[in-house]
């Protein structure tokens, strides 16, 4: 670990003068410290924002949700309102990581975390996402667990994230803080494909801070869950995964959710497959024809042509048992 200077904010314009600084903020840190152990990070100043006022889970006027950006993993997926509004945030949580970074990990943290691609955590590879131009290793490397949808010549790193294809089903906004005040931007927006430049990955501004997750008010009733498929039941990142949020009157779906994670260098939506969902009935044939449109655009590697297919029978079976029918 390389030598770095620590210090502890106590409010947030205090934090954001840090930030612009140069500063590095960390909360929970289950993500830096490792990368920093590992010199893949190797930030010079620190700001501990755990002290901050952005730890509250609260229903927005409209009848949304607003989770703050320093509410921990746990807290967030044991939350009444967020069990009671919205499972699949809840289940997506539970099902990352183990309990004990669940108690340390905070909600910005999580969405914040860099890739788990191997090339990446390893020094001695190349990889454009840690020195611009090296090159990508695992596009000719063991490239089973990367990216099928919005990979590029540089970069076919997934987004590891199982919250954050929650947040991106459901519409998010990521409310920000920084020197030039305060901004909201779309979910879709906020994390970055890696394109010509994979070492940009959010679309924050210098100094910026994140201060809270936002989900708008969606249709009620609204049924919702997330599914993970991995090798191993516990404490293991996802091959593939689906979000989906359906709302269902009358016998009708009148507004369909889907996003699709572990496949895509960023949490994937799946226009395609809510187009041809909205306005048809529940029923399995329906399921397996929408899941059909799942993989629209994917572009396999070598190692992971597999993710085609499993990613359409991981969709088709959460929308199954989602939707209510078998």
């Amino acid at each position: 670990m390389h030598p770095f200077s620590y210090t502890r904010v106590s409010d947030t314009g205090e934090a954001l003068d840090a930030g612009h600084r140069g500063g590095r903020y960390i909360a929970g840190g289950t993500t830096l410290v490792d990368l920093m152990r590992e010199t893949v990070e190797r930030p010079e100043v620190l700001v501990d924002i755990s002290g901050l006022p952005l730890d509250e889970v609260t229903v927005t006027e409209r009848g949304g949700l607003r989770i703050g950006a320093l509410v921990t993993m746990a807290e967030a997926a044991a939350h009444p309102k967020v069990r009671t509004l919205y499972p699949i945030i809840s289940q997506a949580l539970e099902l990352s990581a183990s309990a004990q970074l669940r108690n340390m990990a905070t909600i910005g943290g999580n969405v914040m975390q860099r890739t788990r691609c191997t090339y990446f955590r390893d020094v001695t590879a190349d990889c454009n996402k840690r020195a611009s131009g090296s090159g990508c290793a695992a596009r000719e490397g063991f490239n089973r667990t990367h990216a099928i949808l919005g990979a590029s010549d540089h970069c076919v790193a997934t987004h590891p994230s199982d919250v954050a294809v929650a947040f991106a089903a459901l519409d998010a906004r990521v409310r920000l803080t920084g020197p030039d005040g305060e901004r909201q931007v779309p979910f879709a927006d906020f994390l970055l494909r890696p394109g010509n430049t994979p070492q940009r990955e959010q679309s924050l501004r210098k100094g910026e801070l994140i201060t809270a997750v936002e989900i708008p008010a969606h249709p009620r009733p609204l049924t919702s869950g997330y599914l993970k498929v991995r090798d191993r039941q516990s404490y293991e990142f996802a091959l593939t995964s689906a979000a989906i949020a359906l709302h269902i009157r009358g016998g009708v779906i009148r507004e369909a959710k889907v996003a699709a994670g572990g496949v895509g260098t960023v949490p994937w939506k799946l226009p395609a497959v809510e187009r041809h969902l909205v306005g048809e009935r529940p029923s399995a044939p329906l399921w397996a024809a929408a899941a059909e449109r799942a993989a629209v655009g994917a572009r396999p590697l070598k190692h992971n042509r597999f993710k085609v297919e499993l990613l359409k029978r991981t969709v088709e079976r959460q929308l199954r048992i989602v939707g209510g029918t078998k």
